[in-house]
């Protein structure tokens, strides 16, 4: 697949994955969990297919995931999280979608000051930089979820990650 492909899918499945949240969804361990480890992983995994990522680029792209994932806990705090049908739901509010406006502006900014201290555009990947966001998100949310008690939402079809977080 090449790049404005995989990047168009990624951007619009992020924007599905933004409405359907702040409509409101219950909180399952997989759905929490999945996104931001599936994108780290594309995004590692096209690092790793580039012939022109030096030490210089492995500095920026830690600095910018360290930016990521605080932005994304941030975000993670802004979210509602309720009790409904007997577990978690969780519900983007006007403040999380303030964040995500917020964490684009950052990012685009890192990416301009990467840019000016010499990496290499084909190292500023989206979806690692998405996917580290997703991933300070789930930490928080993971973390606050724990903290009230109830349970997560069920799976579709039962998993281990949901077996592991449901016992109580």
């Amino acid at each position: 697949m090449n790049g404005w492909l995989m990047t168009a899918v990624i951007v619009v499945a992020v924007i599905a994955l933004i409405v359907k949240r702040f409509r409101g969804e219950p909180l399952n361990a997989r759905d929490l969990v999945g996104p931001p480890l599936i994108l780290c992983g594309l995004g590692v995994y096209q690092l790793t297919k580039l012939d022109v990522v030096n030490t210089r680029d492995i500095l920026w792209l830690v600095g910018a995931s360290l930016v990521g994932v605080l932005l994304g806990g941030v975000r993670g705090t802004t979210l509602i999280l309720y009790v409904r049908e007997g577990h978690l739901w969780q519900r983007y509010t006007v403040g999380t979608i303030l964040v995500w406006v917020v964490s684009l502006g950052v990012n685009f900014g890192v990416g301009h000051l990467a840019k000016l201290g010499g990496m290499h555009p084909e190292a500023r990947q989206m979806t690692l930089s998405i996917g580290v966001g997703l991933l300070g998100e789930m930490i928080v949310v993971g973390l606050r979820a724990l903290r009230t008690g109830h349970k997560f939402a069920p799976e579709k079809d039962s998993g281990v990650l949901s077996g592991l977080l449901n016992r109580r």
